[in-house]
């Protein structure tokens, strides 16, 4: 009777003292403070480092691009400006605080700068940057501009598309990558998403498919959700050329290219699909 009477005892001295106390698994106090530090021999390059005291993973957010489940994040910024930089370190029991931090890049990267145009459709002038394909006459399939964005919408249920495009001065042998913020409010259940950088010029009214680079599609089992992201991240369509899921190219002779963006489906998503920030860059 003693050993059940002094089990009693500890059962009850391990509950709280008072309601609403916890456990004690949680870490209300998880820091996330970090460090930005340049990589020695690489041009606008940065390793974003946390304090890691009571931390277990990291979450980081660099302008638009979310970056999940790295603890160290090392960062190319090849364009001049400031960066907002979010650091969210979680602890003990799921607790997470967060901490930001601008970083200003003085210059641009000289082998990385983006050759594209109007890449972040801010006004008429960048807008003007890009030609419609019109691939779609029965007025189902369209992309539009908005200040900061472009936006691809297509409905009905015969496979509705339209695409944009422009031309790429390219070098020889060169790798360039190629990218865009990409977001959707809600998935698609039967449609594409692809973007080609090809040699053949585009004509109008024919559907293009010269070295397809990168993209989503519910066939390759992404975009059925919603998503928000570099495309280099959330999409899984796979380079023609590589042969598996991968953003950069290579030409074998020096002229132009054409960066053609062309969406579509059966089934497309009623809030459309938004992209910004397309780059095309010296790898």
């Amino acid at each position: 009777m003693l050993a059940l009477a002094t089990l009693g005892t500890i059962i009850v001295s391990c509950e709280p003292d008072t309601a609403g106390a916890g456990n004690g698994l949680e870490d209300p106090n998880v820091d996330a403070s970090f460090t930005i530090i340049p990589v020695a021999g690489k041009v606008n390059t940065y390793l974003l480092e946390p304090v890691k005291k009571n931390v277990l993973t990291s979450y980081w957010k660099v302008g638009k691009v979310e970056y999940y489940g790295k603890m160290e994040l090392e960062i190319s910024l090849p364009d001049k400006g400031t960066y907002k930089i979010v650091h969210t370190a979680v602890g003990r029991g799921g607790k997470t605080n967060a901490t930001t931090q601008d970083l200003v890049v003085a210059a641009n990267d000289p082998e990385k700068g983006n050759l594209v145009k109007g890449s972040s459709f801010l006004d008429a002038a960048d807008q003007a940057q890009w030609t419609n394909l019109h691939l779609n006459t029965n007025g189902l399939a369209s992309w539009t501009f908005t200040p900061g964005f472009a936006t691809i919408n297509a409905s009905g249920t015969t496979w509705n598309q339209e695409g944009i495009y422009q031309a790429i001065d390219v070098v020889k042998d060169k790798e360039y990558t190629i990218d865009m913020f990409v977001a959707a409010t809600s998935g698609s259940p039967d449609f594409w998403f692809e973007v080609y950088a090809g040699k053949t010029v585009p004509t109008s009214g024919v559907e293009y498919g010269d070295n397809k680079v990168m993209g989503l599609s519910s066939g390759d089992g992404c975009g059925k959700a919603a998503f928000e992201g570099k495309l280099s991240l959330v999409g899984c369509v796979k380079n023609t050329v590589a042969g598996k899921v991968s953003n950069v190219v290579k030409f074998t002779e020096s002229g132009k290219v054409y960066l053609v963006i062309r969406s579509g489906g059966n089934g497309f998503t009623p809030t459309g699909i938004k992209i910004t920030e397309v780059e095309f860059r010296g790898k």
